[in-house]
C-alpha cells in the first residue's frame, strides 16, 4: 500500500476528518488487516490565512512547498492538500517541489461530469468563490459554475471563518445556508452545490441540503483511497 502525505491544519477540523476517514476506510477495505501509512505536515493556519488574505501568493506557495517537500522526503507517494483555498497556489507548489498533488478541484470536476451536471453552485471561502482555481476544471468540462450574490458570499465566508473553522456548528447557520442555496436554485437554476471548503460538510449534508451535494471532502477522500490501494 502506498504511503500518503497530507498538508493539514487548514483548518484542523477538516484535517481530523481526513485522518479518521482514511484510517477507517482502509481498515474496512482490508477486512481489518491494515491501516494506512500516513504522514501529516500541519501548517500554522493563521500564518497561511494571512498570506491568502494579503495576496502574498509567493509566500504561501513557498510555505506550503516546504511542507510538501517534507512529505516527499519522508517517502510519501501520494500527497495532497486538505483545504480547497490552498489550491490557489497548487501550480506553483507543483513546480517548486516536482510533486503532482492530488487536486480537490480536479476530483470534484470528475465527479460532477460523472453525475451529468451542467450547472452547479459553489460555496467556500471568499477566495474560493470569487477566484478561478476551483472553477477552471469544471468550466473546462463544460459545466457552468454559479456563486451566491455578494452579500451572501460575505455571509458564507464569515460563517466559515468564525464558526466552522473552529468546529462550531449552529442550527441558525444551517438555516441561513439552506435559504441561500434555495435562492440559487430558484434564481440561477443550479442542479447541485459544491461544498468547496473542507469545513462545510460539518454543516451541510445530502439530507439537509435543498439540492444534491458535491462534498469536496468525501469526493477527495474516495479519490485518495482508490489511489492508495
Amino acid at each position: 500500500m502506498k504511503k500518503i502525505g497530507l498538508v493539514g491544519g487548514t483548518g484542523p477540523e477538516s484535517t481530523l476528518m481526513y485522518y479518521k476517514e482514511l484510517n477507517t476506510r482502509i481498515d474496512q477495505l482490508t477486512d481489518r488487516k491494515a491501516m494506512p501509512d500516513l504522514a501529516i505536515e500541519s501548517v500554522d493556519f493563521r500564518k497561511a490565512w494571512a498570506y491568502v488574505s494579503n495576496g502574498e501568493n509567493e509566500k504561501l506557495a513557498n510555505y506550503l512547498s516546504e511542507k510538501v517537500t517534507c512529505l516527499k522526503n519522508s517517502g510519501c507517494e501520494i500527497i495532497s492538500l486538505t483545504a480547497g483555498t490552498m489550491h490557489l497556489v497548487i501550480d506553483e507548489i507543483e513546480k517548486k517541489t516536482g510533486v503532482s498533488l492530488v487536486s480537490i478541484p480536479k476530483a470534484v470536476a470528475e465527479e460532477a461530469v460523472n453525475r451529468g451536471y451542467k450547472k452547479v453552485g459553489l460555496l467556500g471561502t471568499i477566495f474560493t468563490m470569487e477566484q478561478d482555481y476551483m472553477k477552471k476544471d469544471l468550466r473546462d468540462a463544460g459545466i457552468e459554475v454559479c456563486i451566491p450574490e455578494k452579500e451572501d458570499r460575505e455571509l458564507v465566508a464569515k460563517r466559515i471563518f468564525e464558526e466552522l473553522e473552529l468546529g462550531i456548528v449552529k442550527e441558525e447557520t444551517l438555516e441561513e445556508f439552506q435559504e441561500l442555496i434555495s435562492k440559487m436554485k430558484e434564481d440561477q437554476g443550479i442542479q447541485a452545490v459544491i461544498l468547496g471548503c473542507t469545513e462545510l460538510p460539518l454543516l451541510l449534508k445530502e439530507e439537509n441540503c435543498p439540492v444534491p451535494v458535491l462534498d469536496s471532502v468525501e469526493i477527495h477522500i474516495k479519490k485518495l483511497v482508490d489511489m492508495m490501494v
